[in-house]
């Protein structure tokens, strides 16, 4: 059940999850988002997060297992991009540095069946 779930995660990423940078869908506005970016697989399937998992996360996301954000509210969204085909690799690449770690994510929220994503536009460590 677990490899499955994980199987049908990391498909959808890989079709869906491109490079960092984004133009929003044109007319469509900018939101932002306070977030820590997580290992999806650690964090659903043990509820593993925070910096004692931040290295186990880095070498996750080396591996292809997908980063994402977890917003204040408990909300994941799922890093998309508007090209296609696309890979998870540059945003797994870029995401990396922040693993673990809260950011403020600018970009453009599509929600499509109950998955949040999020057409990442820039992302930043957020301020303490």
């Amino acid at each position: 059940m677990q490899k499955a779930f994980l199987s049908s995660m990391l498909a959808l990423f890989l079709v869906a999850a491109p490079g960092l940078q984004a133009d929003p869908v044109d007319g469509e506005a900018t939101d932002e988002i306070r977030a820590m970016v997580i290992d999806l697989s650690c964090k659903v399937v043990h509820d593993l997060s925070g910096e004692d998992h931040r290295e186990c996360a880095q070498v996750c996301a080396d591996q292809g297992v997908p980063l994402a954000f977890l917003a204040e509210d408990g909300t994941i969204y799922h890093p998309v991009s508007q090209q296609m085909p696309s890979s998870g690799d540059e945003i797994n690449a870029q995401l990396r540095e922040h693993a673990e770690r809260n950011v403020v994510v600018e970009g453009q929220i599509v929600e499509r069946g109950g998955s949040q994503g999020i057409i990442i536009e820039n992302v930043r460590a957020e301020e303490q």
